[in-house]
């Protein structure tokens, strides 16, 4: 209850308060930004302004007005505004405020809106507690996060209200609040003026944040109201106004403020901005993602795990050096770490991001799973497993010669030795080689030609061969894949070149 002396308290209090919340706007007109959540036609807007407001959660990164928001809601409806700290707040602190909105119901007939600051901190048995009154709306409840919802905050909840997404402030909003904080009485009262370049500093540090972007103003002006003592300037003569420079801004703020989480949407969304450059061959937009996770301080061997999948993934066989490449920088994050490693995982980034792209890998390995999964023979597994051991054993062994894929045959290879092996035939087959007829898988024997020169092709065209010809003979050696039709003589083959080696 208010007393004598509770008004000045207040007035004293406020004066003292920050800029960013002196500067809190008492209605939806002076708000700014956030057209969508609150604009001209909004739900949320038609909601307050007709006090008809029913449990909301307002989600978005710090300093977005979410917390101005509420106290927006508080002035404009005729309920009884409470508000709790997640952070201190404990379930017999929810219970009591529980009990007095239902008295206070039940006896004015005055409802209560209850405002929750950093609700993904309440435990699942403080949100539990909550459930119920939410429910017969005993209390209307508002949620202010900064994590997202759906993972921090009980489906539960969730289910009896509606999430309402804030954005990063534009540059614009952000120069209107600064023009707002010059002038205004309980702001800086016309005693500092900034140019267009101060404000324009001011917004690129505060990168959509209106709380530091009303912070970094009030520390500048404290800064150039020194300066005449600190620099020997003359101080301004009565009636004009202590300018506030870029230097102040940059001494104020030395550094731009960019929102990121250790597990949050924008830890994901960043390293998805990353892996989409390396994707869409984009150097400069691969080093500013990379760059922004190395200045968050995000772990280097998550950072190099995400470029060795990308590596396989998207360029696989294309240029196989760049699993190679991803793999030596992985372990230098791992043994050199910070700062020097940001070096090895640019050159990693850069390499994979500048290589061919080729998903054959991806894609044929897909497919494969797909058909045992339909199909329900365990043997394409064995198959396939084997036609890319032999593929990736091809640069190793030069005395490799001949691989034979046809509809559900393949040949076992072995160093110095034709050895052709018709599926189901293994042991009866080893050691053996020549043409066996359709009747029998049909494969055959090659000899490739030496003179052949050495090509690379995906390795996606193998899925085309099977099962689409009478007779096919895939011959593998140094330098790349070679396929034949019809009958093929050991020996004495024409080859075409198909795949990579």
């Amino acid at each position: 209850m208010d007393d004598l002396f509770s008004a000045s308290t207040r007035e004293r209090s406020f004066k003292n308060a920050p800029l960013a919340v002196r500067m809190r706007p008492d209605s939806l007109d002076e708000y700014v930004g956030q057209q969508k959540a609150v604009g001209k036609g909004s739900w949320l807007r038609a909601a307050i302004e007709h006090d008809v407001l029913s449990s909301v959660i307002l989600y978005g990164p710090a300093g977005t007005g979410k917390t101005t928001l509420a106290h927006i809601i508080a002035n404009h409806t005729k309920s009884e505004f409470v508000e709790v700290s997640a952070v201190t707040g404990t379930v017999k602190d929810l219970r009591r405020v529980i009990d007095e909105a239902k008295t206070r119901l039940n006896t004015y007939d005055r409802r209560t809106i209850l405002f929750i600051d950093e609700i993904h901190r309440f435990s699942k048995s403080q949100q539990d507690a909550l459930l119920h009154a939410v429910e017969n709306r005993t209390v209307i409840m508002i949620g202010a996060t900064t994590e997202n919802p759906y993972f921090e905050v009980n489906s539960a909840l969730l289910s009896r209200g509606r999430v309402v997404e804030l954005e990063h402030l534009k540059d614009e909003d952000i120069a209107m609040l600064i023009e707002r904080a010059l002038e205004a009485p309980q702001g800086l009262n016309g005693k500092f003026s900034a140019d267009e370049d101060t404000v324009k500093t001011i917004c690129t540090l505060a990168a959509g944040d209106a709380r530091s972007a009303l912070t970094t103003l009030e520390l500048a002006s404290e800064i150039a109201v020194t300066r005449p003592d600190t620099e020997g300037t003359p101080a301004p003569a009565a009636g004009e106004r202590y300018p506030i420079t870029v230097d102040d801004v940059k001494i104020a703020n030395p550094r731009r403020g960019f929102t990121y989480d250790k597990n949050g949407d924008m830890h994901y969304d960043i390293i998805s901005a990353f892996i989409k450059s390396m994707r869409g061959s984009d150097p400069d937009a691969t080093i500013y993602w990379l760059a922004r996770m190395i200045d968050a301080g995000e772990d280097p061997k998550f950072i190099a795990r995400r470029i060795m999948i990308h590596a396989s993934e998207d360029v696989g066989n294309a240029d196989p050096q760049a699993l190679l490449v991803a793999h030596a920088a992985f372990k230098s994050a791992e043994v050199i770490g910070y700062p020097e490693c940001r070096i090895n995982l640019a050159q990693a980034a850069l390499y994979v991001c500048l290589a061919p792209k080729s998903n054959a890998c991806e894609a044929s390995i897909d497919a494969a799973l797909a058909d045992i999964h339909s199909s329900g023979f365990a043997r394409c597994r064995v198959i396939c497993a084997i036609a890319i051991a032999l593929v990736a054993m091809s640069t190793a062994f030069t005395s490799i010669r001949t691989i034979i894929l046809k509809a559900g045959s393949i040949s076992a290879i072995c160093p110095k030795a034709w050895n052709v092996v018709p599926f189901g035939s293994l042991p009866a087959a080893v050691g053996k080689s020549g043409v066996w007829s359709k009747a029998n898988a049909t494969v055959a024997v090659t000899r490739p030609s030496r003179s052949l020169a050495p090509r690379t092709f995906p390795l996606g065209i193998f899925p085309l061969l099977w099962g689409t010809m009478n007779s096919v003979c895939i011959s593998i050696f140094p330098g790349g894949l070679y396929e034949s039709h019809s009958n093929c003589p050991a020996g004495a083959c024409h080859c075409r070149r198909v795949g990579y080696r």
